[in-house]
C-alpha cells in the first residue's frame, strides 16, 4: 500500500491541470466546524468578549425548549434547580456550576453559550449534542433558573406576588424543611490537595466550600423566592 499513485500533501502533480495535488474547497461548502463561525450567533462573542443578550426573541416555547434540553443534558451534574449538585456529583464527580452564585448571575448570556460549545475546567464541551439554537435556549432557561430564586415584586406581572419557597412549600403540603438551605451531598468532592475548590474552575476561591479533609458539607446559596400564581419547575427543589 506505501508505493502507489497518490497525493502527498503540499506536493505538486501532473495530474491537474493547475499541477496542486490539494484541491480547493468546493464551492458553496464549509469546513466541519466553521460555519459562521464569526457570528454572534455561533459563538456568543462580540469582539471576542462575551456578549450579554440572546440573538433572537424569547417565547415561551423557546424557553419550554431550552428547559427540555437542559434536563437532557445538563441536570446530570448542575441539578434540576441549577445548584450544581446533580445526581453523578452525588456519586462522587466534581461539584458542577452553581448557577445561583453572585459570579454566574453576573455572568453574560454569551458565557453559558461559550460553555456549551467550548468546555469549561471539568466540563466537557457539548457542541456536538446540542445545536447553537438550542445552546441559547438553555442559556434563556438558565436566566429563568436564576430568577426564579432572586424574584423581585418588580420582576412580576401585576395580581401576582413573591412569596418564599418556605411558605409555598408549606401550603402545599409538603414535608418542612422541604425548600430548605442547598447543601453539597457528602460524596461530592473537589479532588484537590484540600479538597476545596481552589477557584479551579467553579465558585470563588473565598466561597464557601468543603473543608480541608472533609466531606462535602457546606450550604449553598437556599431557595428564597418564588413568584405566584404556582411556580414550575425552576422555582421548587428536585
Amino acid at each position: 500500500m506505501h508505493n502507489q499513485p497518490k497525493f502527498v500533501p503540499q506536493r505538486g502533480t501532473d495530474f491537474y491541470a493547475d499541477g496542486r495535488s490539494a484541491r480547493p474547497q468546493v464551492e458553496n461548502t464549509v469546513g466541519r466546524g466553521q460555519l459562521h463561525a464569526d457570528t454572534y450567533f455561533s459563538t456568543g462573542l462580540v469582539n471576542g468578549k462575551e456578549a450579554d443578550a440572546l440573538p433572537f426573541p424569547v417565547t415561551l416555547e423557546v424557553l419550554e425548549r431550552g428547559q427540555e434540553r437542559y434536563n437532557v443534558y445538563c441536570t446530570p451534574c448542575h441539578s434540576r434547580v441549577g445548584n450544581g449538585a446533580g445526581m453523578i456529583v452525588q456519586r462522587g464527580y466534581r461539584p458542577a456550576g452553581n448557577f445561583h452564585t453572585a459570579r454566574l448571575e453576573a455572568a453574560p448570556l454569551g458565557h453559558f453559550f461559550n460553555v456549551i460549545s467550548n468546555g469549561y475546567g471539568a466540563m466537557p464541551d457539548y457542541s456536538a449534542q446540542i445545536a447553537p439554537v438550542d445552546r441559547w435556549a438553555i442559556a434563556a432557561y438558565i436566566r429563568a433558573l436564576q430568577l426564579s430564586q432572586n424574584a423581585k415584586q418588580a420582576d412580576v406581572a401585576n395580581g401576582s406576588h413573591v412569596e418564599p419557597l418556605n411558605d409555598i412549600a408549606e401550603h402545599e403540603g409538603f414535608a418542612k424543611g422541604f425548600a430548605e438551605e442547598w447543601g453539597l451531598p457528602g460524596t461530592a468532592i473537589y479532588g484537590t490537595p484540600n479538597n476545596q475548590d481552589n477557584g479551579i474552575p467553579g465558585e470563588s476561591i473565598n466561597s464557601p466550600g468543603i473543608a480541608a479533609g472533609s466531606t462535602a458539607s457546606s450550604k449553598t446559596k437556599p431557595a428564597q423566592t418564588a413568584t405566584q400564581p404556582a411556580a414550575t419547575a425552576p422555582a421548587t427543589q428536585q
